[in-house]
């Protein structure tokens, strides 16, 4: 149950910095350095360029997060990835599933949940010895975020 409840509030404060950004305008995309990366180890850092749907973007976002092939409006800050995505909830989960599996980590299945178009992953294996936690909220736009991030589970 307290695990839920993180989860929820979780997914609450990222529904509440969405819903900022729209007020502002719409988010920003954020050029955030990272520090030097072993580009051929399982946190290979990847640079993509920010989009926003039908617009592109000279802005980069340097991160050792996979993300979707479809990411657009994508913003870094304190450590955690948000961005959007067009692919289906299930798509999604399998996405991120094929991913870590792929270079190793392993899915703590317990703390998987998903629930009205929201799900939250965690994985273990990352070199920092935190998890990976990928949480994602459908927008009902056919659309949906996705928020990344270390953290000690």
């Amino acid at each position: 149950m307290k695990s839920y409840r993180m989860s929820m509030a979780i997914v609450v404060l990222v529904l509440a910095s969405l819903a900022c950004q729209a007020l502002a305008g719409g988010p920003q995309s954020i050029a955030t350095p990272s520090p030097a990366a072993d580009n051929t180890g399982p946190n290979a850092t990847e640079s993509i360029p920010t989009e926003s749907a039908g617009e592109s973007s000279d802005n980069t976002v340097n991160t050792d997060f996979p993300m979707t092939p479809d990411a657009y409006n994508v913003t870094q800050a304190a450590g955690t990835l948000i961005f959007y995505t067009k692919m289906s909830l299930e798509d999604t989960m399998k996405f991120y599933r094929d991913e870590y599996t792929s270079k190793g980590y392993t899915e703590r299945e317990v703390l998987t949940t998903v629930s009205d178009g929201i799900f939250s992953m965690v994985f273990d294996g990352d070199p920092s010895g935190k998890a990976v936690v990928i949480q994602s909220v459908d927008l009902g736009d056919g659309s949906r975020t996705v928020s990344i991030r270390l953290e000690e589970v």
